[in-house]
């Protein structure tokens, strides 16, 4: 995938969507006053990308498939984040949205400054170029239910330091979303037509709006939980991080940690994000 055209397409990112993943970022207090129907719902949604924006940070393009540049804040905490991204096409009526159509996936890495109290979730999460990761190798979805390619996979990442390998998220089944397929799709639509400008969240019609109602969308679904390495190592210039989404049916967790440690990045039936860390100068 040349992620080029992606600049067509608004971004999204959900908040609470993994059990404990919350807490070990130390953002669990962030939502302490956000109301969800349920008591493991998602938090809510945050934009971190809006195409046709002028002049916001917003505006500025952050995927990159090879890099991430730390922000130029003195002594900022630098986390990846882990995740399932979904491509979608967007339906709408009357400048609501109707139905999404998700039609692929793949790694993603919603990287995060560590900032606590900070006004809004989207300004941790876009500080200019290559502030966010996403695999070049997508997966086309048959369908978006139970039954479909989805429930076969797993992700895991890990952190390379002077030649050291180490298990940074934990193994996970896509499954354990606590929301996902009719019931994350669902909670998407309501979420971007209703959700309102409150705390650390936004109005989401208005970046829609500003987006000039575009039809395309990317929304990465939630970090899964750390290792305890990960939990507690923050990026520095030099690193190596690799998120993989995996066919649990053609690979075990030793295969891909196997195939990582053998430089191999580019995987039947997987989706690898393979990103350098550079410091901002």
């Amino acid at each position: 995938m040349d992620i080029n055209h992606l600049k067509e397409y608004i971004g999204f990112g959900i908040a609470g969507n993994f059990a404990h993943h919350l807490d070990q970022a130390g953002e669990a207090k962030d939502f302490i006053n956000v109301i969800t129907d349920e008591e493991h719902a998602p938090k809510g949604l945050f934009p971190f990308y809006i195409p046709n924006l002028k002049d916001n940070f917003l505006s500025i393009f952050p995927l990159n498939s090879s890099k991430i540049i730390l922000p130029n804040i003195q002594n900022a905490k630098v986390q990846v984040e882990p995740e399932v991204a979904l491509l979608c096409e967007v339906i709408y009526e009357n400048n609501n949205i109707k139905d999404i159509d998700i039609q692929s996936f793949c790694a993603y890495n919603d990287c995060s400054i560590r900032e606590p109290n900070a006004p809004k979730i989207s300004q941790k999460k876009n500080w200019g170029e290559c502030s966010k990761g996403i695999s070049r190798q997508i997966i086309d979805i048959d369908k978006f239910s139970i039954g479909g390619v989805m429930d076969n996979f797993h992700i895991i990442s890990y952190l390379k330091s002077d030649d050291k390998l180490t298990q940074y998220g934990e193994d996970s089944a896509v499954l354990t979303y606590n929301y996902f397929y009719d019931k994350l799709k669902d909670w998407m639509i309501d979420k971007l037509n209703t959700q309102k400008d409150f705390g650390p969240l936004e109005d989401l019609s208005n970046c829609i709006k500003q987006s000039h109602y575009t039809k395309n969308m990317v929304v990465s679904i939630g970090a899964t939980s750390y290792t305890n390495f990960g939990e507690n190592r923050f990026l520095q210039d030099g690193d190596e991080i690799f998120i993989v989404v995996y066919d649990k049916r053609k690979y075990t967790q030793d295969d891909i940690t196997k195939n990582i440690q053998n430089g191999n990045t580019t995987l039947e039936n997987c989706s690898i994000l393979h990103q350098y860390i550079q410091s901002n100068n």
